[in-house]
C-alpha cells in the first residue's frame, strides 16, 4: 500500500499544535517555577553574623515556625554567637531585593538571632530568632534524598551581584558522601552535587524540589569544575536536628575581651596577650607572650581552641637530654605538651601547646594562658646557655695575671 504524504496545510498544522503544546508546557513549567519561588521565599532568610574575621553574609531557611528555628551553614555564622536576620519585603507582589533598604530598616525589620547549635563537620549551624514576621512560612523537609536527573530550585543572597533572594535552578548530578576541605574547615556529609551555581552569600540558601520542600543546603562550590556545586543532603540536616546540640564557641576576641585581657593581632592574624609573670627566684615579675590561635580546630563534634608560648629558640637540634626533659615535662602537665619544629631557616623551636575545648570560659582560658606562660617562661630559663658569673676576687687575680 502507498502512503501519500500529508497536505501541505495538514503538515503545517501539525506543526502549529506542536509548537502550541510546547508553549503550553513552558507556560505551565514556568509558572510552576514561579510559584515555587514564592513559596520558598517565604521561608528564606539573609544572615549577617560578626566573628572574629569580621561582618560575614549568607542565607538560611526557616524550618520551625513553632520553635522560631532557622539553618543555615556553619561557616556563615563562623564562631560568632549571635545573628541579625532579615525576611523578605514584599511590595507589590514581589520581594524587595536591594540590600540597602534591609540594612537602612534594620531595627524596624531586622530580627535578632542566637546561635544555638553548630556541626561543622557537615558544616550546618542552627539559629533560634527572637520574632518571626507576618507571613513567614517554615519549609517541609522531603522524605527521601533527591536522585540524579530531578530539577532543583534554590534561593539565595550572592555577594556577586547588588540583588537580594536570588533564584536558580539546575539539575541534580550525584549524591553520595564526600570528605573536603574548604575555608570553612573539614567536612565529611552527604552531598546533593548540582549544576547550580552557587555564590560566595548563597550558602545556606534553601534547595527544594518541585514540589517546595527542602531537599539540601547551598554549601560551596568545586574549585576546580564549571557548574559544580555542593549541597547538604537533607538526610544530614535530619541527622543534625534529631541530635544533641552542641553550643556555638565564642569568638576568641569576645573571649579575650571579657577576661579581661588585652591583646594585638599578630601577622600570622592570631591574638597576642602579654602577661606579668612572678619569677621563683624573686618577688619580681617578668613580661611573657602567649597566643591564641584565630580558627577553632576540631574532630566531629569537638571543638578545640589552640594556645602556645615560646620557650626557645636554637640553631642546632635539641640535645638528647633536652628531648628527654621535654618528654618528661609533657608527661606531667596538666593540659597540654611539648613540641619541637623548624623553621624555613633551619632553625629549631621549642613551643609549649595547650589544647581546650572551644566553649571553654573566659576565666577558664585566662587560666589556662597564665599556666601556659608560667610554664613556658621557667623552661625558657633552663634552656637559655648559662653565662660565667665570676666574683670580685676572680676578676681581681685574672687582671693581675695579665
Amino acid at each position: 500500500m502507498k502512503i501519500r504524504p500529508l497536505p501541505f496545510y495538514a503538515r503545517a498544522f501539525c506543526l502549529l499544535s506542536l509548537l502550541w503544546v510546547l508553549q503550553c508546557v513552558h507556560v505551565v513549567t514556568a509558572a510552576a517555577d514561579v510559584h515555587t519561588y514564592r513559596r520558598t521565599l517565604k521561608a528564606t532568610t539573609w544572615v549577617l553574623s560578626k566573628n572574629s574575621e569580621g561582618t560575614s553574609s549568607g542565607t538560611g531557611v526557616l524550618i520551625d515556625t513553632e520553635k522560631r528555628l532557622v539553618i543555615t551553614n556553619a561557616h556563615v555564622v563562623g564562631d560568632s554567637r549571635n545573628a541579625v536576620i532579615f525576611f523578605p519585603t514584599i511590595k507589590n507582589d514581589a520581594p524587595v531585593v536591594e540590600r540597602s533598604f534591609y540594612l537602612e530598616n534594620v531595627r524596624k525589620i531586622g530580627i535578632r538571632g542566637r546561635v544555638i547549635a553548630v556541626d561543622r563537620k557537615r558544616d550546618l549551624a542552627l539559629v533560634e530568632l527572637d520574632k518571626l514576621p507576618e507571613g513567614a512560612e517554615a519549609v517541609k523537609l522531603v522524605e527521601n534524598s533527591v536522585s540524579p536527573g530531578e530539577t532543583v530550585e534554590s534561593i539565595g543572597n550572592p555577594g556577586s551581584t547588588d540583588a537580594l533572594w536570588v533564584y536558580t535552578s539546575g539539575t541534580v548530578r550525584s549524591v553520595y558522601r564526600k570528605q573536603f576541605r574548604t575555608g570553612g574547615g573539614e567536612h565529611d556529609f552527604r552531598v546533593v552535587e548540582t549544576q547550580s551555581p552557587i555564590n560566595s552569600g548563597d550558602s545556606g540558601g534553601p534547595v527544594v524540589n518541585a514540589e517546595g520542600e527542602l531537599v539540601a543546603i547551598s554549601q560551596a562550590i568545586a574549585p576546580k569544575a564549571r557548574l559544580v556545586s555542593y549541597c547538604v543532603d537533607v538526610s544530614e540536616i535530619r541527622a543534625f536536628l534529631e541530635s544533641p546540640w552542641k553550643q556555638a564557641p565564642l569568638p576568641v576576641t569576645k573571649v579575650l575581651d571579657d577576661a579581661e585581657l588585652e591583646y594585638t593581632q599578630d601577622d600570622s592574624g592570631h591574638y597576642k596577650v602579654t602577661l606579668e609573670i612572678e619569677t621563683d627566684d624573686s618577688d619580681e615579675s617578668v613580661q611573657h607572650e602567649v597566643l591564641v590561635t584565630k580558627d577553632i580546630e576540631y574532630y566531629e563534634r569537638a571543638d578545640v581552641r589552640k594556645i602556645w608560648s615560646l620557650a626557645h629558640i636554637q640553631d642546632d637540634s635539641p640535645s638528647q637530654e633536652t628531648l628527654v626533659r621535654l618528654l618528661q615535662q609533657s608527661a606531667r602537665t596538666k593540659i597540654g605538651g611539648w613540641t619541637i619544629e623548624q623553621t624555613r631557616d633551619k632553625r629549631f623551636v621549642i613551643v609549649y601547646v595547650a589544647k581546650i575545648d572551644a566553649t571553654a570560659t573566659p576565666a577558664a582560658v585566662r587560666s589556662t594562658m597564665e599556666y601556659v606562660a608560667k610554664l613556658t617562661r621557667s623552661m625558657k630559663k633552663e634552656l637559655e646557655p648559662k653565662t660565667n658569673s665570676q666574683t670580685a676576687s676572680d676578676t681581681l687575680r685574672d687582671w693581675l695575671a695579665d
